[in-house]
């Protein structure tokens, strides 16, 4: 496996049914039995009843959620640079950017939450502000800020006190200081003793001495008496002062509110949207769990990793999550009709005619000489009696009840007594919608420029199967709206008497209905003796029909 592919999605369709969820869990386990272990199972929707009934029977969770598999922030490089504290100095903070090549730091707090940005020029403007004097005080700079920043050592005071009070000012001579230097104010003075003790009796709260200059036991006991700092530093006054003010914490002058950020899942394209319409060079990621994560800035969108997908259940577009045109798609497994599904480059695509995906993998399971596990096996089991409609189907196969059977002893299963139960949950209507009932199994097919959509429900008991009607049929012109179709169909099928009632909504519905199965319709339904299969019995009539139909608009 290339060290590139971070992790590998194995999903269904939408609107997932029981064989599209197990069987992305079986191929996953599969997969990494035999691989590096970078394969993860995923669901594009909410599963219905009957699917949850089979997880939770074998101790399964829902897989998580994957809705779009267009590139994300997580799958650029984000550039992890540690957050800063918000007592750090400006200095310290400009000299990090000269040393890392950044022009941006996040400010974040013991939990990694993002709490301000500090870019280049907020520095530089704060260093060009000259005349602010008491940008110390105002901040609350802790001395050890200003030790920091000076290369200072201090001969008096706690480095974790901090400035309350008082203005930077620089002292000459007694003469000079006598009418400037206030209580509290920071005085930076050279070796002069006159001007050092003058400065202490006049309630300075700190003597910055420049040039590495000795402090006379005289001066450091009248500072000890007045409560004033002592600190030394090697820089000439007029470095001193020129760095002074750079020792104030970066909360002073970093960027609060409005913050200007992504999440790890936030889209490339969404992203690269933002990014130009801002004058930031930098933006701060956050991940999942809402912590800080790293910057990421414009050239980095430049080299997206494409996520790594394989499909199981379908291979058609309409019928897939969104972005795939962006994905890699590294493995097709499927038992429908081979659609429109386009491939970068050559992949696996193992297509056969059998009832469910599940009796593929089976066989893959075999060729790969893997053992199926109990719970796994229990998942199969249930996606082959889930779409075969416990070898009712036309389209079940005898390889299909082979594998049913072979994993029903792996699971120890009793097939009749299971099926029951697991059809009679998934046809549970307790407070469900209508929406959630014409969602628990729907595909969008098309025919050339016509899209229609076809889904189903299936039922043990007549009333079971006459309340899904009652729900659902009035609200297929909702449904064709809400997908943004001309013309839904909806099989309601009694898996017993093996007869699908069908509802329709749509203009010319009821002649395509009429034709494509030679039937009568009444009041939009339309009766379907022996037909209990989507893919074999309904989706093949209804695409000849409107074939015709549009051969014979043509003509």
């Amino acid at each position: 496996m290339p060290k590139s592919i971070r992790k590998v999605n194995v999903i269904g369709h939408l609107h997932p049914d029981t064989d599209s969820v197990c069987s992305a869990i079986a191929y996953a386990y599969l997969k990494n039995q035999i691989n590096e272990p970078i394969y993860e199972a995923r669901r594009a929707g909410a599963i219905n009843r009957e699917t949850a009934f089979v997880l939770k029977h074998f101790g399964f969770d829902e897989p998580p959620l994957i809705t779009t598999v267009t590139p994300q922030i997580k799958d650029i490089e984000i550039q992890h640079q540690p957050g800063i504290d918000k007592e750090m100095s400006l200095y310290s903070a400009w000299n990090l950017m000269q040393k890392i090549k950044l022009d941006t730091l996040c400010v974040t707090d013991g939990r990694k939450d993002l709490i301000g940005l500090i870019a280049v020029k907020d520095i530089a403007n704060a260093n060009m502000d000259i005349f602010d004097t008491s940008a110390l005080a105002n901040a609350k700079t802790k001395y050890s800020n200003i030790i920091q920043t000076l290369d200072g050592t201090m001969v008096i005071g706690n480095p974790n006190d901090r400035v309350n009070e008082g203005h930077i000012r620089v002292g000459t001579t007694p003469e000079m200081m006598e009418d400037s230097v206030l209580p509290g104010d920071i005085v930076l003075v050279t070796n002069r003793y006159e001007t050092q003790q003058f400065a202490v009796e006049c309630d300075a709260g700190c003597l910055i001495i420049c040039c590495g200059a000795d402090v006379s036991k005289r001066v450091i006991a009248s500072a000890e008496r007045h409560g004033c700092a002592i600190i030394v530093t090697p820089y000439d006054t007029y470095a001193a002062a020129r760095l002074i003010n750079m020792a104030i914490p970066v909360r002073a002058k970093m960027l609060e509110g409005n913050i200007l950020k992504f999440s790890v899942n936030t889209s490339v394209d969404d992203a690269q949207k933002i990014m130009a319409k801002s004058r930031h060079r930098f933006f701060p990621v956050i991940d999942e769990d809402g912590d800080y994560a790293g910057l990421v800035s414009s050239p980095n969108m430049l080299n997206v990793q494409k996520k790594h997908v394989i499909l199981v259940d379908h291979n058609e577009r309409s019928q897939a999550v969104e972005g795939l045109d962006q994905a890699e798609i590294m493995e097709i497994i499927d038992h429908h009709r081979i659609g429109c599904v386009e491939t970068a480059g050559p992949v696996m695509f193992r297509n056969m005619p059998v009832g469910c995906t599940s009796t593929i993998l089976f066989d893959i399971f075999h060729e790969q000489r893997v053992e199926i596990p109990a719970n796994i096996a229990g998942l199969m089991l249930s996606a082959i009696l889930s779409d075969t409609l416990m070898f009712r189907s036309p389209t079940c196969t005898p390889k299909d009840k082979a594998a049913a059977e072979t994993l029903a002893g792996i699971c120890k299963v009793d097939i009749p007594t299971y099926a029951d139960a697991m059809f009679e949950a998934g046809a549970d209507l307790t407070g469900r919608t209508a929406e959630e009932i014409f969602h628990q199994d729907f595909k969008v097919f098309s025919r050339g420029n016509v899209k229609f959509g076809v889904g189903q429900g299936t039922y043990m008991t007549d009333n079971s199967r006459k309340a899904a009607e009652a729900l659902v049929g009035p609200w297929l012109p909702e449904a064709a709206k809400a997908e943004e179709l001309p013309m839904v169909f909806y099989m309601f099928t009694d898996v017993k008497t093996k007869t699908t009632e069908l509802l329709y909504f749509g203009n010319g519905t009821d002649e395509i209905v009429e034709r494509a199965f030679e039937v009568e319709p009444k009041n939009g339904m339309a009766i379907l003796p022996g037909v209990v299969s989507r893919k074999k019995q309904i989706i093949p009539p209804l695409m000849a029909t409107l074939q015709n139909i549009l051969d014979e608009d043509d003509d």
